[in-house]
């Protein structure tokens, strides 16, 4: 079994979704005067490798400290399926893997590998992103899974500025998890996931560790 670290380490210099905070820093105790180091950080809850609770998009929707563990510590699909800027995943790349792994199974995570992470430092990175199509996020919904991860800003397209995929998730009480890192390491079309979150109350979302267990 290895242990693969899918998350993008959060600095001040990490990219942020257009309108959000940079991380700050701040050093707050040092050694040669407190006996001990320590920091305050200033961050948005959508920073870097980030969950979405439904409640980002649904007013009633469940929030962070609500998530139950069984939802975050689950087996998952990869589906890769390498896109370029502004290209849809579409309900036929999801069938054709189906097709030749085994239909998804209810309750399960489906993680999606478009190789767009490689322009996390492009200016384009958070307005060009690929993402799910909305026949494609009503058929993953009608399956009834757990969570949605991607390897870009957002599960919906950087043009869709209704967050159309967003709101269908939101309102199924699917979770979203976007900004995976290192899903190309990923060599099966199956592995184990844990996605763990802050316990933060009442937040629409939160940085995750997010890890792979894989043969």
């Amino acid at each position: 079994m290895k242990i693969l670290d899918l998350t993008l380490t959060i600095s001040d210099k990490i990219p942020v979704f257009p309108g959000s905070p940079h991380p700050h820093f701040i050093p707050w105790e040092k050694i040669k005067d407190d006996s001990y180091n320590s920091e305050l950080l200033f961050l948005s809850t959508h920073t870097g490798t980030h969950i979405d609770a439904p409640h980002h998009f649904l007013e009633k929707g469940a929030k962070i400290h609500e998530i139950s563990l069984e939802k975050l510590v689950s087996e998952a699909v990869l589906i890769k399926s390498k896109k370029n800027g502004g290209d849809s995943i579409t309900k036929t790349d999801i069938q054709k893997f189906e097709k030749k792994h085994g239909k998804i199974d209810g309750f399960s995570s489906v993680i999606f590998y478009t190789g767009w992470q490689r322009n996390l430092q492009k200016k384009y990175y958070f307005t060009k992103n690929p993402g799910l199509s909305v026949s494609a996020a009503k058929y993953l919904a009608s399956k009834k899974v757990s969570l949605i991860g991607i390897d870009s800003p957002s599960i919906d397209l950087g043009t869709d500025s209704k967050f159309s995929v967003h709101q269908i998730f939101a309102k199924k009480g699917i979770l979203i998890v976007e900004n995976l890192a290192n899903l190309d390491k990923i060599k099966s079309s199956k592995f184990h996931l844990v996605v763990l979150p802050l316990k933060l109350k009442n937040t629409t979302g939160s940085p995750v560790r997010a890890v792979a267990f894989v043969d």
